[in-house]
């Protein structure tokens, strides 16, 4: 009997359509229940929740542990940390500057001299050792760093026009206690007043670390005054051409001869 509303191949297409319904919701069902289950409704053993055990109280006990040491030597003393270097204490020195006021220029020459002694006290003179030399004093300290440095002494001697020899710096060793010298040779070659400086320095060397620095000490003014063989510390003979010009100048001034005998009648009259 054939439906007079439906076609028989829209029948057809309404009833393959129902079929793979079924189907698929046949699978789905069928992959959601456990192999070897009867009845999907059930829950398996393996995925129900063990019951929470009951966990047993555990004593604590604390034992105090057996110092076999003092507590002072666990504990590390703090010890205040030192500088490293000490403060010495200063050494006194007596600085002493000889030098002639006056010279004759050319051929004579003299001696500058410069001593460095110990003087534990302040109370040393400065006194010439030539009769008229000019003797200046002054007390200095010095860094005692004999035992951790080695000290030397550098002088030098700055003069213009003067011939000094040695004329670049001395050097001098110095040790605790020992006194130090300089001597130097001077010569002007011309007449006239020479000004120079007397130097002194301090060169302190590191005996670990070879470090070295200088320290300034003293820088004194000296003043000497070249004469000639008359004592005159200008030249003479630049000086007697003067002269000699002068001379010469009224000797040939003009009438000269007639002044004169005009004076001299007259002082007879």
């Amino acid at each position: 009997m054939t439906n007079k509303h439906f076609p028989p191949r829209t029948i057809f297409l309404l009833a393959a359509t129902l079929t793979i319904l079924i189907v698929t919701f046949a699978c789905s069902g069928a992959a959601a229940t456990p192999v070897g289950s009867a009845d999907s409704s059930e829950v398996p053993a393996a995925a129900e929740e063990p019951a929470a055990e009951e966990e047993p109280e555990i004593a604590l006990t604390f034992v105090a542990p057996q110092l076999t040491q003092p507590v002072s030597e666990l504990i590390p003393e703090v010890v205040p940390t030192q500088p490293s270097v000490q403060p010495t204490i200063p050494e006194m020195r007596h600085l002493t500057l000889e030098y002639p006021p006056k010279m004759k220029a050319g051929a004579e020459s003299d001696v500058i001299r410069l001593t460095l002694e110990v003087d534990e006290q302040g109370n040393i003179t400065p006194t010439a050792l030539v009769e008229g030399n000019v003797v200046t004093g002054e007390t200095i300290q010095i860094p005692n760093l004999y035992e951790t440095h080695m000290v030397t002494a550098e002088a030098r001697i700055d003069m213009a026009g003067m011939d000094v020899q040695p004329s670049g710096a001395i050097f001098e060793p110095m040790t605790p206690g020992q006194s130090v010298k300089f001597f130097w040779s001077i010569r002007p070659q011309d007449t006239g007043v020479y000004r120079g400086t007397v130097w002194l320095h301090l060169v302190f060397v590191d005996r670990i670390s070879g470090e070295e620095s200088r320290m300034a000490v003293s820088a004194q003014i000296v003043e000497i005054e070249a004469v000639d063989f008359f004592g005159f510390s200008v030249n003479v003979a630049r000086t007697s051409g003067m002269v000699g010009s002068v001379i010469g100048g009224i000797v040939g001034f003009p009438f000269l001869e007639d002044i004169i005998k005009f004076f001299f009648r007259r002082r007879k009259k």
